[in-house]
Order: structure tokens, then C-alpha cells, then sequence
């Protein structure tokens, strides 16, 4: 195999993975940082790539969500469901901006490596089993058959403040291996969303969240790239954006019927597994 094509089917296999992982709470950073480690595809222009390929995933987003987009870009003057709605996903929008670029450089250089990464996993998942317990505890199973109905019950049900709340919680996805998706999700959950309507919103506030990371990381890092770099940003893109679609409409349909257990306890054998194999000397995680 020619090293251009290994390269391409390595940006492939980041890409799926990207779109796959997104959206679940299990982390898209830890499982590209993870997965780039083993495939031996690091380096500056490799973490420019794994920022710039999340865009994808977004575009999967805008797609699946075009119609309601649609309605709130030509509501703006006038209609106050999509004022509101625009104004819940610019405010839940801010925090992750002035943290982000308060903190970004330094989170970059300390904790995106592998084991750190390990370590998110598993106190991830054990949080994620934690509110899931609560949940339980408070509502038995009535929300998964829908009967109960939550304070959210859909993203046009938020308030300000809501969305600021879980502007703060997807603060918490600047450590790699925590997960947006999980952070805003779970935290939308103990907020009192229902797990669709947090969900949802998850995906919303996705869009500004991630594109902004993606074109400013590309901006900032420009000098480490060049146009021969640009097939395999656009394979990486395409795969996200294909694996993040078919990701969106699987979770919708699960989280009806099913909580989040299951990937908490993913985050934590996985987690453990990486843990270990780096102890006992398994697999150099740090190479």
C-alpha cells in the first residue's frame, strides 16, 4: 500500500470514528486521540485534523435538522418560538467561548494524551450512572415510555437560563475524554430536559459550538498546512459526515425507549482497558 493511500484510509477511519462518536456521550476527542495513537497518526497538523472534521459531523446535523433551521432563520423577524430558540443556542453558545480560549492552549498541552483521556473515561462514566440512578430514583422508567413528562419536555420549553446552564456543562468537554455530547446531555437531564429534548439540544448547540473550534483551529494553525494536505481533510469531513447521520437517527429512536447506562459502562471497561494495557506495558500509549 503507497503511503498516500495509507494516509487516506487513516483519515477514513478518523472519520468514522468522528461521526460515530460524536453524539454519544462516550467522547469523539478521547476516541480520535485514542484511535490516532493507534494508528500512529499524531502530530500538529493530525490535532488541526481532528478539530476540522467535527464540521462534518455538523453538516450531518444541519441536514437532518434543515427544516427547523429553515423555519427559525426565516422567523427571526417575527416569530418568538425562533427568537427564542436562536437566543437559548447563542447563550448556551458563550461560555465555551471565552473558556475555550481562556484555557484551550493549556487543556491542548496537558491533558490530550492518551492515559488522561483514560482517566475522563471512566470518572465520565461513573458520573453518567450516578444521574442516571437519580433519574431512576425520582421517575422510575416513566420517561423512557414517555409518560412522564419533564419540566423540558422539548427544546421550545427552555428557558435563558437553562440554556445557560448547559452552556456551562459543555464548559466540561474542554477535558478530552469528558464528552460534549455527554456533558450536555446528562447535565440537560439533571436540569430537568427530557433525554430527547436534551439530546436535541445537544445537536443544536453543536453547530456554532464545533464549527467555530473547527474554522478557528484551521485559521490559527494555517502555516501547518497546505493544499496537499486538503484530501485528507475532505475524506476525513466526508466519513464524518456520512457515520454522524446515520449516528443522529439511531440516537434519536434509542433515547425513547432507552437510557444512557449502557455507554457509562462502555466509558468505563473501555477506560479501565486502556488504563491497564498502558500499566502492564501492553500498548505505548505514550508514543
Amino acid at each position: 500500500m503507497s503511503e498516500t493511500l495509507a494516509l487516506w484510509l487513516k483519515a477514513a477511519i478518523m472519520g468514522l470514528v468522528e461521526g460515530f462518536t460524536e453524539f454519544l456521550p462516550i467522547s469523539s476527542t478521547g476516541h480520535l486521540i485514542l484511535t490516532g495513537s493507534l494508528l500512529n497518526f499524531t502530530g500538529e497538523m493530525v490535532k488541526v485534523f481532528e478539530i476540522a472534521i467535527q464540521t462534518g459531523a455538523m453538516f450531518a446535523v444541519i441536514w437532518e435538522y434543515r427544516e427547523r433551521l429553515g423555519r427559525t432563520v426565516r422567523g427571526l423577524g417575527h416569530d418568538p418560538v425562533a427568537q427564542r430558540f436562536a437566543r437559548n443556542v447563542l447563550v448556551a453558545f458563550i461560555p465555551s467561548v471565552v473558556f475555550g480560549l481562556a484555557l484551550g492552549g493549556l487543556i491542548k498541552e496537558t491533558l490530550f494524551h492518551p492515559v488522561p483521556v483514560a482517566l475522563a473515561f471512566v470518572v465520565g462514566g461513573l458520573i453518567i450512572l450516578l444521574v442516571e440512578r437519580r433519574h431512576h430514583a425520582a421517575f422510575g422508567e416513566h420517561d423512557l415510555g414517555g409518560r412522564y413528562h419533564a419540566r423540558v419536555e422539548t427544546v421550545d420549553d427552555m428557558t435563558t437560563l437553562d440554556a445557560l446552564k448547559v452552556g456551562l456543562m459543555q464548559c466540561l468537554a474542554l477535558i478530552p475524554g469528558t464528552s460534549r455530547s455527554g456533558a450536555t446531555i446528562i447535565g440537560g437531564m439533571v436540569f430537568g430536559f427530557s433525554r430527547k429534548a436534551a439530546a436535541e439540544f445537544s445537536f443544536y448547540l453543536g453547530i456554532p459550538t464545533l464549527m467555530g473550534a473547527g474554522a478557528y483551529s484551521v485559521w490559527k494553525q494555517r502555516a501547518l498546512l497546505s493544499w496537499a494536505d486538503a484530501p485528507v481533510f475532505a475524506i476525513g469531513l466526508v466519513f464524518a459526515f456520512f457515520s454522524a447521520l446515520l449516528c443522529i437517527r439511531w440516537l434519536i429512536r434509542y433515547v425513547s425507549t432507552h437510557d444512557f447506562t449502557v455507554f457509562a459502562w462502555y466509558r468505563i471497561v473501555f477506560g479501565g482497558l486502556v488504563l491497564l494495557s498502558d500499566w502492564r506495558g501492553w500498548v505505548d500509549w505514550r508514543g
